[in-house]
């Protein structure tokens, strides 16, 4: 009897333990199938997360951020217990017990999935599973995957601690609205740090990894509040937040960034310009795209922030005043539709959507308005951010369109997008009234950098970046007109001339392949035999001209080249006026160099740039410092630094060309738009029918240029000049630069001497002499000054040009052919040589 009962129990445990070892060795054999293979878990050991590439003013302030994915990296001990307690109660409650998976979790998933038949499948992922899905797998849903995951997991467990585990998974997870990690998205929802937290706020954190979309704090703000006031409640059952506490947060309203509760980060931030954007560019292309947005790098910028607003409000003030002048309304191009106007919160909605420039601040803020009501004597607007009140009544009255050729009916449509900005008293700052505004078509560059550093600390690439992200301070190639001009005479004084070498300003004729040649100066008339000086200070073409041919375009060229104007310069006697195309940036750096005394300059918008780490990985300034170590230095002397910079330019020269150009703001071309403290060098630059105007000039520290014209060139009409479009903008923001970086005579180099000069004529005067004719120019010790000898270059000058104005004595000259010529007073003495846009 015992015996059949004892056989079916044995029987019966024998197939349970057959049947649980068939089990095991199939389990084994899954396990060991997906374990082959499987990416490496060791590389997260020393995974870097990718982050954000922040720039820096000189101040250390941030301003502006680059990243693909926006992420700032805490380390696991910098991340408040409070924070990393809502992610476990929200997510993995029994991280610290379990060894990488939850069987029991993963069981509770398995039966609440066949009871609703596959209709509610939840995940069952620890927060060890959630970071080997999110570095070393796919995000899909498959048994393959889950199974990959505990593999892994199990595995990361034994490798890693689980501070370290969690260290990955707060810096990785995505959290919506492109942040990553608990950091960036506590900047994003609360612009807060992880320590000014609230238990509320963590809890709000902690819900979004479950499905970001989803939990949006303005479209699914109850489905939020739900799932944050279940993270808390989550923490008072772990025993992380007392009962009391749990009551308290929990009746906080659900509060964000994104439903106007705090301010935005990014609002704390100076909006993008073309100086970062510039360096976003640049960086991009040392260090390449992935590194520059992901590499967390730490760019020191070499911008001034206060120059920085200077110099572009100098330039958007004269590109508005050109375009105001011309009498045309264009407007956005945006409108409203009609449907949206009657109600405000909608017109402000859709106002909000459309992308007009928000960046400019031209005498106050320019605001995006919406035309609601057009009446014969004013308009009514709709303005962003701004409500209409009895004091500042949101119109526009008929006095403010004069500039404007038309009446509002005539001008204007109903749900038209315009710019505004306040009207306010010159004497107390109070509301005048709105005006209307306009972005300018015409449109421009400016740069100032250190003439010895090559430190830019003001770059502008355009009236507004968000109208337009060109960089034209970098990126457009213009003709530089006369700006070109001094390179030519650069390299005619270190050929042997001297700023009292006389140039025949009289007609050439070239043939070239489109035809025969004649180029002018710009008043049309010629001026005889004249020296270099009056040359450059008046913007002699046809001397120039003759100049060039007389060196050789070949040197010209080489000289453009050696200053990095041009990368290959061509050998055409047009481009010694400025023909050739380059960008106002390489100019700049190359009157750096005159202004320096002639060394090299290597323009930057970077000082120094430091990896994740903190370590230096490139630093702008080269040179060595050889005793900065030494704690003897005496406390009166400056460590001695050591700079191997190259010499492009002989310091005579450089200081030669700089008097010259000193004559050109004196009394030249320049002369009535710039008056500053102390001396300034510079040259206007205009070309044929005023496409381009450029002024760029320098004092004895810093140099700032500055190009107007169309992006489509096109001419701007006969009162546009160098002059009197670049050289407002050069006179306002150097006025604000003297006054902070101040400014001296520059340097006279050693190896010289001064002999007086007669600038009309280029006689040699005694060193008592005085008058306005009189001027010191700087020769070299030791080398014979050639008077009165006279060069043509090859052009020959006919002898029946008027070459002198009303009330001048004429007389007649030898040329260098033996042939006779009449020329003014002016040309008696001095040596002519043959060559000179304005």
């Amino acid at each position: 009897m015992l015996r059949p009962i004892l056989s079916f129990f044995g029987t019966f445990f024998t197939l349970i333990t057959l049947g649980v070892m068939v089990v095991a060795l199939s389990i084994g054999a899954i396990f060991h199938i997906y374990g082959k293979d499987l990416p490496s878990h060791e590389s997260l050991a020393n995974y870097t997360p990718p982050t954000i590439s922040r720039i820096y003013s000189g101040e250390g302030k941030i301003i502006d951020e680059f990243a693909q994915e926006r992420r700032l990296f805490t380390p696991a001990e910098d991340i408040p217990d409070m924070v990393k307690q809502a992610f476990i109660s929200a997510e993995d409650k029994n991280f610290y017990r379990h060894s990488g998976y939850d069987a029991r979790g993963i069981a509770a998933a398995i039966v609440e999935a066949a009871k609703s038949r596959g209709k509610d499948v939840r995940g069952a992922s620890t927060i060890t599973q959630q970071v080997m899905k999110n570095f070393l797998l796919s995000g899909d849903r498959r048994i393959e995957r889950k199974i990959k995951e505990i593999i892994l997991a199990t595995r990361i467990e034994e490798t890693l601690n689980k501070e370290d585990i969690l260290e990955l998974y707060m810096n990785e997870i995505f959290l919506g609205q492109n942040s990553y990690g608990v950091t960036a998205a506590a900047q994003t929802y609360f612009n807060k740090t992880l320590t000014e937290l609230a238990p509320h706020e963590a809890a709000f954190l902690a819900s979004m990894p479950k499905a970001p979309s989803n939990y949006h704090p303005v479209r699914e703000k109850e489905r939020l509040l739900d799932r944050r006031n279940f993270v808390l409640r989550e923490m008072k059952e772990n025993g992380y937040i007392t009962a009391d506490e749990y009551e308290t947060e929990v009746a906080l309203p659900l509060r964000s960034v994104q439903n106007g509760d705090f301010i935005a980060y990014r609002a704390t931030l100076p909006p993008r310009d073309y100086f970062t954007d510039e360096i976003r560019r640049q960086l991009s292309e040392d260090f390449g795209e992935g590194e520059f947005f992901s590499g967390g790098l730490n760019v020191r910028a070499t911008i001034d922030p206060q120059m920085q607003v200077i110099g572009s409000a100098a330039l958007r003030r004269q590109l508005e005043k050109y375009d105001r002048g011309r009498g045309g309304w264009r407007g956005t191009g945006k409108t409203l539709p009609a449907e949206v106007l009657a109600d405000e919160s909608s017109w402000r909605e859709a106002l909000a959507n459309v992308e007009v420039a928000r960046d400019v601040d031209l005498d106050g803020k320019w605001y995006p308005a919406v035309v609601l009501e057009i009446q014969d004597q004013q308009m009514k607007l709709g303005i962003e951010d701004v409500e209409s009140t009895e004091a500042e009544p949101s119109v526009i009255p008929r006095d403010d369109i004069g500039w404007l050729p038309k009446d509002f009916q005539n001008t204007f449509k109903v749900g038209d997008v315009v710019h505004v900005r306040r009207m306010t008293s010159d004497e107390d700052g109070s509301f005048v009234r709105w005006t209307l505004r306009q972005v300018p078509q015409v449109q421009g560059g400016f740069v100032a950098m250190d003439v010895n550093s090559g430190r830019v600390i003001t770059m502008q690439g355009g009236f507004s970046y968000q109208n337009s992200v060109f960089n034209r301070a970098t990126q457009a190639k213009r003709q530089p007109g006369s700006s070109f001009k001094p390179f030519v005479y650069a390299s005619a004084l270190d050929s042997g001339y001297s700023p009292a070498t006389i140039v025949v300003d009289a007609p050439i004729e070239i043939n070239t392949p489109q035809g025969l040649w004649r180029p002018k100066n710009s008043s049309n008339k010629f001026y005889g035999p004249t020296p270099l000086r009056t040359g450059i200070e008046r913007s002699r073409n046809l001397m120039t001209i003759r100049l060039a041919q007389e060196v050789g375009m070949d040197v010209v060229a080489g000289y453009a080249e050696r200053f990095g104007v041009y990368d290959h310069m061509g050998s055409y006697l047009a481009n010694s006026l400025g023909s050739e195309e380059t960008t106002l940036y390489k100019m700049v750096a190359a009157y750096a160099m005159f202004a320096n005394g002639g060394e090299r300059v290597e323009p930057t918008l970077v000082d120094r740039v430091q990896d994740r780490y903190g370590k230096t990985v490139y630093a702008h300034d080269p040179r060595e410092c050889v005793d900065c170590s030494d704690p003897n230095i005496p406390s009166h002397r400056s460590p001695k630094i050591v700079s191997d910079r190259e010499r492009v330019m002989d310091a005579i020269t450089a200081y030669q060309l700089t008097s010259m150009m000193k004559g050109v703001v004196d009394r030249g071309t320049a002369s009535r738009a710039i008056d500053l403290p102390v001396p300034v060098a510079g040259k206007t630059g205009t070309t044929n029918e005023a496409r381009d105007v450029w002024f760029i000039g320098f004092t004895s520290n810093i140099v700032a240029g500055c190009y107007i014209g169309y992006d489509q060139p096109r001419p701007m009409g006969r009162s546009a000049y160098g002059s009197s479009m670049c050289g407002p903008v050069f006179q306002e923001f150097m006025t604000e630069a003297v006054a902070k970086f101040g400014g001296t005579d520059f340097a006279i180099p050693p190896g010289g001497h001064f002999i007086n000069i007669d600038r009309f004529s280029g006689a040699r005067l005694p060193d008592d002499a005085t008058g306005d004719y009189v001027v010191a120019e700087y020769f070299r010790d030791g080398e014979d000054t050639i008077f009165g000898y006279i060069f043509d270059g090859g052009f020959a000058m006919g002898d029946d040009l008027d070459l002198y104005q009303a009330g001048e004595t004429v007389q007649e000259v030898t040329t260098s052919t033996g042939q006779k010529a009449k020329v003014g007073r002016k040309a008696t003495f001095g040596s002519i040589s043959s060559g000179g846009l304005y």
